[in-house]
C-alpha cells in the first residue's frame, strides 16, 4: 500500500486533517486484516470482536481523506476495507442491526460519488433494500434496531435511514426514496423530538412497555436528526427541514456542552467513542448549508481548537475521548476517528472560506 503523503505545514486545518489521517493509518490499519484495529496499540484480543459500524465509520473518514486531497493512497485502502468487511463479515454485506447498515450504505455511497467505482454504489443499493425490511408497524411504524427484536425503534435506526433514502433520492431521482426519507423523517420527529425543544430522545420500547428512553442524552442522537434535516432540505429545498436542524443545533448545545468552556463531553470509550465525531459531522454539515448558523459554527471551532492543543497525543497523532485531556496510553479506534471526523470537518469549513487560517 502506497504511503499518503504529508505536508509539512502544520498551520492550516487541512493539514492538521493530513496529519490526523496519517496518524489513524499508521497506529490503527491492519494490513492483514485489511481493516482498522479495534485499539492501539493492539494486544492479542484487540481484533476478536467484528466492530462492524467502526470500520463502517473507517471508511467514512478514508472518504472524508480521499475526497479532500485526491491522494490515491486513499482510494487503495478503501478497495482493500471494501474486502476486509466483506471477508470478516462471512462473504456479504448486511448483519443483524439496521443501524450497523445504514452507516456503511452511507459510507459506500460516499465512496461512490468520491471514486466513480460502481462496486460502493452496487454495495449501498444492497444494504438500502435490506434496510427497507426494518420498517413495521409496532409503535406506530419506524425502522427497527435490529432483526431480533422488531417492536423496539430508535434514533440510531431511523434517523441515519433518512439521511441515506434522502441522499439517495438527491443523486438518483427515485420518487419512492425520496417517500421513504421523509416518512422515516416524520416518524422519527412525531416519536423521538421533544416538541418542546428539538432535543433528541434515543428510542422506544426499548424493554417492550412502550416508554420512551428520555434520560439517554447523547450527542449522537442529535447529530443524526440533524444530518436527516440537512438531507431532505438539499434533496427538496424545503427549509422547514432546515430549520428542525438549527433547532436541534440550539438544543443540543444548550444541553449538552458546558456553559463555561463551550465543549462537548466525554462519552467514554466503547461505542460512545463515535458519538460525537457523528455530531460533529452534522453539525458542520448543517452549517455547510446553512453558515448562517454562528452558534454551531463557534461549537465547532472551540471543540477543534481544544481537541488539537489538549486533546491530541503530538507523537501518535491520536486523540482522547475527552477533547480537553490527554490521551490514554491505549486508545480505543472509535475514540480516533471522532478526532479525525472534527479535523476533517474543520478543513471543510476552511476550505469553503468559513473559517479564519489558523
Amino acid at each position: 500500500m502506497a504511503d499518503v503523503q504529508v505536508s509539512t505545514n502544520r498551520e492550516t486545518w487541512e493539514q492538521r486533517a493530513d496529519l490526523a489521517q496519517a496518524g489513524l493509518l499508521k497506529q490503527y490499519w491492519n494490513g492483514k486484516l485489511n481493516l482498522f484495529d479495534n485499539l492501539s496499540p493492539c494486544n492479542d484480543l484487540c481484533n476478536e470482536k467484528f466492530h462492524y459500524w467502526w470500520q463502517a465509520h473507517g471508511v467514512d473518514t478514508l472518504v472524508d481523506a480521499y475526497a479532500r486531497t485526491g491522494d490515491t493512497a486513499y482510494k487503495g485502502y478503501l478497495a482493500n476495507m471494501y474486502q476486509g468487511i466483506l471477508d470478516r463479515n462471512g462473504g456479504v454485506l448486511p448483519n443483524d442491526f439496521y443501524d450497523d447498515m445504514e452507516w456503511l450504505a452511507l459510507a459506500w455511497l460516499r465512496a461512490y460519488n468520491a471514486t466513480g467505482d460502481e462496486k460502493y454504489k452496487e454495495a449501498a443499493l444492497e444494504l438500502w433494500e435490506d434496510i427497507k425490511t426494518g420498517w413495521n408497524e409496532e409503535q406506530g411504524g419506524g425502522i427497527a434496531w435490529r432483526k431480533p427484536q422488531l417492536d423496539y425503534k430508535n434514533t440510531p435506526a431511523n434517523a441515519p435511514a433518512a439521511i441515506l433514502a434522502a441522499r439517495l433520492y438527491k443523486q438518483f431521482g427515485k420518487s419512492e426514496d425520496l417517500a421513504w426519507a421523509k416518512k422515516i423523517y416524520d416518524w422519527q420527529k412525531a416519536n423521538l423530538v421533544d416538541p418542546d425543544s428539538g432535543f433528541v430522545w434515543d428510542g422506544k420500547n426499548r424493554e417492550g412497555d412502550g416508554k420512551i428512553d428520555k434520560g439517554w442524552e447523547f450527542s449522537y442522537c442529535q447529530g443524526v436528526y440533524i444530518g436527516a434535516g440537512v438531507a431532505l432540505y438539499q434533496a427538496t429545498g424545503d427549509k422547514s427541514y432546515l430549520a428542525d436542524a438549527a433547532r436541534t443545533a440550539q438544543a443540543s448545545k444548550l444541553r449538552l456542552t458546558s456553559p463555561v468552556t463551550g465543549m462537548l463531553p466525554s462519552e467514554s470509550n466503547g461505542d460512545g467513542g463515535l458519538f460525537k465525531g457523528i455530531y460533529v459531522r452534522y453539525l458542520a454539515e448543517l452549517v455547510l448549508a446553512d453558515p448562517g448558523q454562528k452558534e454551531s459554527l463557534e461549537l465547532l471551532v472551540t471543540n477543534a481548537d481544544s481537541l488539537w492543543k489538549y486533546g491530541r497525543d503530538e507523537q501518535r497523532v491520536m486523540f482522547s475521548k475527552s477533547w480537553a485531556a490527554t490521551p490514554e496510553p491505549a486508545e480505543d479506534l472509535s475514540v480516533n476517528l471522532s478526532g479525525v471526523m472534527l479535523l476533517e470537518r474543520m478543513a471543510e469549513l476552511e476550505k469553503q472560506g468559513l473559517l479564519k487560517q489558523n
